[in-house]
């Protein structure tokens, strides 16, 4: 089935060809539908006003909060905070659950994360004078668990379920279990992972998960923290403001309850809206036939990228473990040319270091292509493409 036109950007740019789902997804006609009828019919702010519209609209950005628990298998929906991305997620927990840890006190990360989940505990080694340990990487680009660095001294493992640079599936189970048993918490940067393979963070029993909408084909401005609850209650808040407040005087304040504690202000309503007729969208289709379509794709995309003997893949060469992004170089071509060169075809790729410098000093790389692809993509948009590929080798050399 061509899901194309399912998404109106498709039918306006009939000879787009878009190979940058990693960064950010095209969003189905019910998705904007979604957001343009919240604002035309139900638009009001939430919790506060006791009129039919405020009540409607809490309503809808409460069902949201069921949606998503129910997605990644939550077991409360008041374990689900709204952030703005998922970068705000990560930032959320470095600097509430970050701010209870003491001066070498260590976490562990990997060397292929998204700088989203570094800065934040580089920023709180400032801070609190914490220890930060890195997991190294095997050839082919997992992640390799050494458990010598996951010792008593680590509070918490903070991990990618899946590289927006090369593509690489974590196997979480392992490093779960390493990190509990000596009694630290696991944070999942699933901003990747959420969009190809069903998640269940009951089955699992990670302590946090994030993921970010503009991903999972919902609009931008609008994330997701997911917390155990009793985590979450031993937080303090992030951000002070109306709405996280049981009480305020003009000598202090107490938080209020779950999740309002950790969502001061106005949120973005209607990108929650968004947000749930996008996970309704998906599990409409349904994962398994979603993870069917872009593993047939993805194998498609390796088999053609394979037979150009000037590419190399960086990353997993086999269509296993890994998810429907494939990074590479050209020979003798810089990365933002192949992107250029493709964008003139207009087939849009994303070329860089796709912030994980550390990635890609680990293999000495200054900048790598990245096609990423979605269960929308044709294997006739990948044919196309690496026709364009030739077409650009042969121009610079």
């Amino acid at each position: 089935m061509n899901y194309k036109s399912d998404f109106p950007i498709f039918e306006n740019r009939p000879d787009l060809i878009y190979f940058d789902n990693g960064a950010s997804s095209q969003k189905p006609q019910a998705v904007i539908d979604a957001v343009s009828k919240f604002y035309e019919e139900s638009n009001s702010n939430i919790h506060r006003g006791p009129h039919f519209l405020a009540e409607e609209a809490t309503i809808m950005y409460k069902n949201t909060r069921r949606t998503v628990a129910d997605f990644i298998g939550a077991q409360k929906p008041e374990e689900i905070i709204f952030t703005k991305n998922a970068t705000e997620a990560i930032n959320l927990v470095a600097r509430t659950y970050g701010e209870m840890l003491n001066e070498h006190d260590v976490v562990v990360l990997s060397r292929l994360e998204h700088h989203a989940n570094i800065v934040p505990w580089l920023q709180l080694k400032e801070r609190k004078g914490i220890e930060l340990r890195f997991l190294d990487l095997t050839d082919d680009g997992n992640i390799y668990l050494n458990t010598d660095l996951i010792d008593e001294k680590v509070k918490l493992v903070s991990i990618s379920g899946m590289s927006n640079a090369l593509g690489t599936i974590t196997d979480l189970p392992p490093i779960i279990e390493a990190a509990h048993d000596v009694g630290a918490k696991v944070l999942i940067d699933a901003s990747q992972l959420a969009v190809h393979r069903q998640i269940n963070v009951h089955q699992l029993d990670v302590d946090f998960l994030v993921m970010t909408g503009h991903k999972l084909y919902g609009p931008t401005g609008i994330g997701v923290l997911y917390g155990k609850e009793k985590l979450l209650r031993s937080m303090p808040p992030f951000l002070g403001g109306g709405d996280m407040i049981r009480e305020v005087t003009t000598e202090g304040f107490s938080p209020t309850e779950l999740p309002n504690k950790f969502e001061a202000g106005t949120p973005n309503i209607a990108g929650a809206v968004g947000l749930k007729v996008a996970i309704d969208y998906m599990f409409k289709i349904g994962f398994s036939k979603i993870q069917k379509v872009e593993h047939e794709l993805t194998g498609h995309l390796l088999d053609k990228l394979t037979s150009l003997p000037f590419i190399k893949i960086i990353g997993p060469t086999e269509n296993k473990s890994r998810g429907c992004l494939v990074s590479f170089t050209m020979e003798n071509v810089h990365p933002h040319d192949i992107a250029e060169g493709l964008s003139s075809k207009n087939i849009c790729i994303r070329a860089g270091q796709h912030c994980a410098q550390p990635l890609m000093d680990t293999y000495n790389l200054p900048a790598v292509a990245r096609i990423s692809l979605a269960f929308y993509n044709t294997k006739e948009e990948i044919d196309v493409s690496c026709e364009v590929l030739t077409d650009i080798y042969h121009y610079f050399n």
